[in-house]
């Protein structure tokens, strides 16, 4: 509704249908139907039965919807021609939540989609990142029927559509991990579990300088605790050294289970 009659070009298996459709005048169930049974068989060996019973169920859906869709005439295309940076960005937005939903209960919709999650299970290639590399490959062929123009906007569509793939499949466990090294690390963890109620591990540690034996501070806190716990440790220790990096999932307590309460006051 939104790629075709903007003459965007699509990536993946997706992509690959509409240059079929371009050049042999098939719809795009059709095509995407047949050219999903030897990828099923590939998700299979490398994702196993259940998950392919998954991704069966979404082919066989989203081919549907795609004959359904092209069929009707009670919805006229968005009406958003006269945008082809807005249709990019629409388009990138509604695909990217679609397949990401799909992506995080392990199924998929065939397609490209096996061939990110093969590489996400056995690689460790982010979804996302493995469906925009396929999406370039597509695109490039895409310029068979399209010109430049178009396909620098599709691109836009590709890049969109990865990273909201991402966001929505990490969902809402996103968070932020800390490591603090200082002499004073006793307080500054009395201060974290006081004001935040956090747990965190000691790692032991050798200074590269003096050889001393030292103690890091390891914890994972939601991105809005960081600045008022970089405050609370600057009053403990100007000189503390912390690094923050993004922890993009989190599972255990306090994230994906059932979140400890905050204490009203400074101390228990």
């Amino acid at each position: 509704m939104i790629s075709i009659p903007n003459g965007l070009a699509d990536g993946g298996l997706s992509g690959i249908t509409l240059i079929i459709r371009y050049f042999l005048h098939i719809n795009l169930g059709v095509s995407t139907l047949i050219l999903n049974i030897p990828l099923i068989l590939i998700g299979i060996r490398f994702l196993g039965k259940r998950a392919m019973l998954y991704t069966l169920y979404g082919t066989v859906c989203l081919s549907l919807f795609l004959i359904l869709w092209s069929k009707q005439t009670f919805i006229k295309p968005l009406p958003l021609h006269h945008d082809l940076l807005l249709s990019s960005v629409a388009a990138g937005i509604l695909s990217g939540f679609g397949i990401g939903l799909v992506f995080r209960f392990n199924g998929t919709t065939g397609g490209s989609d096996i061939i990110a999650r093969v590489g996400q299970v056995k690689y460790g290639v982010s979804s996302g990142k493995g469906i925009l590399i396929m999406d370039y490959v597509v695109l490039f062929l895409s310029l068979s029927y399209l010109d430049f123009y178009h396909i620098m906007y599709s691109l836009i569509v590709s890049f969109v559509l990865a990273r909201v793939i991402d966001a929505v499949q990490e969902g809402p466990n996103r968070a932020k991990a800390l490591f603090i090294i200082s002499d004073k690390y006793q307080e500054i963890a009395q201060i974290i579990d006081i004001t935040f109620d956090r747990g965190w591990t000691y790692l032991n540690a050798e200074g590269g300088y003096q050889n001393d034996e030292k103690k890091i501070i390891y914890l994972i806190i939601q991105p809005r605790e960081v600045p008022q716990l970089k405050q609370l440790i600057r009053s403990v220790d100007s000189k503390a050294f912390v690094t923050v990096l993004n922890a993009h999932e989190v599972i255990g307590e306090g994230f994906s289970y059932e979140r400890k309460r905050y204490h009203i006051g400074l101390h228990k």
